[in-house]
């Protein structure tokens, strides 16, 4: 893929509905070629634990579990924000397989090579 579009995914249960949509964009790119850069940050961070995605239900919208396991599932990986995690109290060996732990240096070299960047 020559194309990446990056999402900062901040929500969880706090917001079911923006948790969700950057994962339903995300996917819907990955139909056009378009390569998903995901970064948990915050609160989003919980997504990336071994089955959180699964208790998050926004009304209308697909599966949270159904989106994050497409997009792992396709070989793409999700980058985990490591001062979030650590504020929360999660280690690494909390995550789901396919997630991986940034900072800040690895997040800029991630909206580098993207053609854009969303947050939700």
């Amino acid at each position: 893929m020559s194309k990446a579009i990056g999402f900062i995914v901040t929500n969880a249960e706090n917001d079911p509905e923006m948790a969700t949509l950057p994962f339903m964009i995300a996917v819907g790119g990955m139909t056009m070629d378009v390569e998903p850069a995901i970064i948990l940050q915050g609160e989003g961070v919980r997504l990336a634990t071994k089955g959180y995605a699964e208790t998050i239900k926004a009304e209308g919208l697909s599966p949270l579990e159904d989106l994050l396991s497409g997009i792992l599932g396709a070989g793409y990986r999700i980058m985990v924000c490591s001062p979030c995690l650590a504020t929360r109290g999660i280690s690494e060996d909390d995550l789901r397989d396919g997630c991986f732990v940034g900072g800040a240096a690895k997040v800029v070299e991630t909206m580098l090579r993207c053609e854009s960047f969303v947050r939700y």
